[in-house]
């Protein structure tokens, strides 16, 4: 069995996901970065992106995350953001209009948020 690590996935509104895993990735302003148990401390400001969490039951949990930060230490894995939503509550047709709205005012942050959320609901299908 693989070491695992507690991991708190919360949003500025809500927790979001907490719970054991085996291997975290997620998008921040230094690249992608996976965390495991053991791992060396860490502080890091997250991006926009996708964030897959392996559980400790083989499972795998994917949010979108908009802003935020991430922290490391002791085996506890923290991830603070801004927004964030997981895949199966996001509304494919909502984040289309979104993308769509975005495009047309020329607004590069919305579209970017709007084809994150696409991106990470096509993802757990």
């Amino acid at each position: 069995m693989a070491a695992e690590l507690h991991v708190a996935l919360v949003a500025a509104d809500r927790e979001v996901w907490s719970g054991t895993a085996t291997l975290v990735v997620a998008r921040t302003t230094s690249g992608d970065i996976g965390v495991m148990a053991g791992h060396q401390p860490l502080l890091g400001v997250l991006e926009s992106g996708p964030v897959t969490i392996r559980t400790g039951e083989g499972e795998t949990v994917v949010a979108a995350v908009h802003g935020g930060f991430v922290s490391f230490a002791d085996n506890k894995l923290s991830l603070l953001a801004e927004f964030a939503e997981l895949a199966g509550e996001i509304d494919v047709q909502s984040a289309e209009q979104e993308l769509a709205r975005a495009k047309a005012e020329d607004d590069a942050v919305a579209e970017r948020r709007a084809n994150v959320r696409l991106r990470t609901a096509s993802a757990a299908r």
